[in-house]
């Protein structure tokens, strides 16, 4: 969690992120589920799209926030588990996931589960592999979020995860460098043949 002062505003003007918010690339953010004291926060990231990973309906102050800032809401429910035992994200959903998050018209996009750690670490340990990160790098980023309670299986599935599948669906995405003093790689559709993704749950 992070704090944010912000000048002339009363009671402190703090602004408070949501737990286990952290920047994954540029326009591209991971965090726990938000709650109302981290909308004035949210604010400031000039969000376009959410991609939240439970099954659990949004809640209506939630929702009234993403309906008040033009937020598209894409869920994709994915049950928890408790028992490090279990495995339980299905890849179809991974995939379906990942091609919202790679879409750069849906940046900046919030990725969000309950806590920040499995869910969310799966899908963006996925995202990792598309960028030919190397898998001990994925791991680790992955335990950094997940802390003490990091899931073997989880591991297993990212390791598992099938990117090829997901790159021949994908003929139309442009690599492009910008950059900001330094050369950034970017995921951009091209527009032409490219379906526009639906808000949607599965």
């Amino acid at each position: 969690m992070c704090m944010v002062k912000v000048d002339g505003e009363e009671n402190d003007g703090v602004l408070v992120s949501p737990a286990n918010f952290s920047t994954v690339e540029d326009g591209i953010f991971r965090s726990g589920f938000p709650e109302p004291s981290n909308f004035g926060f949210l604010e400031t990231l000039n969000l376009r799209s959410i991609i939240y990973l439970c099954p659990e309906a949004y809640p209506q102050e939630n929702m009234d926030f993403v309906d008040d800032h033009n937020i598209k809401l894409f869920q994709f429910g994915i049950e928890g588990k408790t028992d490090s035992s279990s495995t339980s994200i299905p890849s179809y959903t991974v995939t379906e996931a990942l091609k919202v998050l790679i879409d750069v018209r849906n940046h900046p996009v919030l990725i969000h589960c309950k806590r920040g750690k499995h869910r969310t670490g799966c899908l963006v340990g996925c995202f990792r592999k598309l960028q030919t990160w190397c898998l001990s790098s994925v791991f680790e980023e992955y335990k950094r979020f997940a802390g003490v309670k990091w899931r073997a299986n989880d591991l297993r599935f990212i390791e598992s995860f099938e990117v090829m599948s997901l790159r021949q669906c994908l003929y139309s995405i442009i690599y492009q460098y910008q950059g900001y003093g330094s050369n950034k790689r970017r995921l951009l559709y091209g527009e032409e043949g490219v379906q526009k993704p639906k808000i949607k749950s599965i």
